[in-house]
């Protein structure tokens, strides 16, 4: 039996012990590195590196994550910027110019009632009307039938009678009275109506309103009148400037005797006045009618009738001369309906001149064929009509 033999050399010095010693050192020393050694940490943004300052100063770096600035998502298909326009200069000395081309239009507003009746004839159609300027044929552009609020100024004669005693005086009062409730009684909610009275000189009593009760509230408080004189020459210059300042379609329903007795106008220059005045109709009241129709006619009130007809037909209105209180609903209801209910033609004239001339119209009714239109009743009986528009109108002014 042989048996192995180990022999120990000292290796640095050590003996058996050492070896021993040394063996178990080496064993160990995994484990323990093993257990020393922290887990490996999750993967982490990279953190830039810590710049200190330098010793001798001066700016430092920045510390921390920078922020950088999101940048606009542009599209690849955005089209350029449109080019600018073109400058365009002047040759040297001229100045900016404007072209304006002013081409007149005439509307004239055409009523057609019934001679008996006086009632509106519907259903008339363009091709019925014939407009003529100075003799010279017109061509019609525009046609409709207009029924409209209406915008009215009552000028009412309250004047004081010349003597005390007299009746007649204070019939006229009466009638004017009686007239303007009567008229007041037709309005609508939509019209507007003002009240001016005049004796020597003119008063307004109510300004322009919808408010009817306003109006008869007006009316009712004209019983003491002041002067005598009855100037409607003035008082109805001065209602024709006041109504030019309004724009569209107006009205004058003139209450009065027609008797003008001290007026600073003379007729002439309130026939120019009523002549020249644009879209202006008026309307004529006469008061008085039952004590004329007791005692007779003066030439004083013939005249007075005469020129309160003349205002009303050169404006395309109408007179009325009225004898009984009975009487003033239907004369109104005829007014209402000429007012309300008309053809608005237009036309551009072939006298295009703005020369401030008064230009005189007519208006016909044909039929198809080109006569004028005549209109049978149930019995082809004819029946007459009467066409109610103004004579004329004043072209505009040319500015120098």
């Amino acid at each position: 039996m042989s048996i192995l033999r180990l022999k120990f050399s000292p290796i640095f010095g050590l003996g058996p012990a050492g070896l021993i010693a040394l063996g178990m050192a080496l064993a160990a020393t995994p484990l323990c590195r093993s257990q020393a050694t922290p887990p490996a940490p999750t993967a982490t943004p990279a953190q830039p590196a810590d710049q200190t300052s330098p010793d001798d100063g001066g700016p430092t770096g920045d510390n921390g994550v920078i922020a950088l600035p999101k940048k606009k998502d542009v599209p690849a298909d955005t089209p350029p910027p449109a080019p600018s326009a073109p400058k365009i200069v002047n040759p040297e000395g001229v100045s900016n110019f404007s072209l304006k081309i002013d081409v007149p239009e005439v509307t004239v507003d055409v009523g057609v009632l019934m001679e008996k009746t006086h009632m509106f004839l519907p259903g008339l159609k363009p091709t019925n009307f014939r407009v003529y300027e100075d003799g010279v044929a017109q061509k019609v552009t525009g046609f409709k039938r207009v029924e409209a609020p209406i915008t009215a100024l009552m000028i009412c004669e309250f004047a004081s009678p010349r003597n005390i005693n007299s009746y007649s005086g204070y019939m006229l009062i009466r009638d004017m009275r009686n007239a303007s409730f009567a008229f007041a009684q037709q309005l609508r909610p939509q019209d507007y109506v003002a009240l001016m009275t005049f004796d020597m000189r003119t008063q307004i009593q109510l300004d322009f309103t919808q408010n009817k009760q306003l109006l008869e509230q007006a009316i009712d408080s004209l019983r003491v009148p002041g002067f005598s004189e009855t100037n409607v020459f003035d008082a109805l210059y001065e209602g024709l400037d006041r109504l030019e300042r309004i724009e569209g379609r107006k009205y004058i329903i003139l209450i009065a005797s027609g008797i003008d007795t001290f007026s600073k106008l003379t007729l002439d220059k309130i026939l120019k006045k009523v002549k020249a005045s644009q879209d202006i109709t008026i309307f004529t009241i006469s008061t008085g009618g039952f004590t004329r129709a007791v005692r007779g006619d003066s030439i004083t009130q013939l005249q007075a009738d005469n020129e309160m007809r003349t205002f009303a037909s050169i404006t395309g209105g109408e007179s009325y001369f009225p004898r009984f209180p009975g009487e003033l609903g239907d004369d109104f209801g005829q007014i209402n309906s000429n007012i309300r209910s008309k053809y608005e033609l237009v036309y551009r004239p072939t006298n295009s001149k703005m020369d401030g001339t008064y230009r005189k119209l007519r208006v016909e009714l044909v039929d198809d064929e080109g006569q004028p239109l005549r209109i049978q009743d149930e019995k082809h009986k004819p029946l007459k009509y009467d066409i109610i528009a103004r004579d004329g109108y004043k072209a505009k002014q040319e500015v120098e």
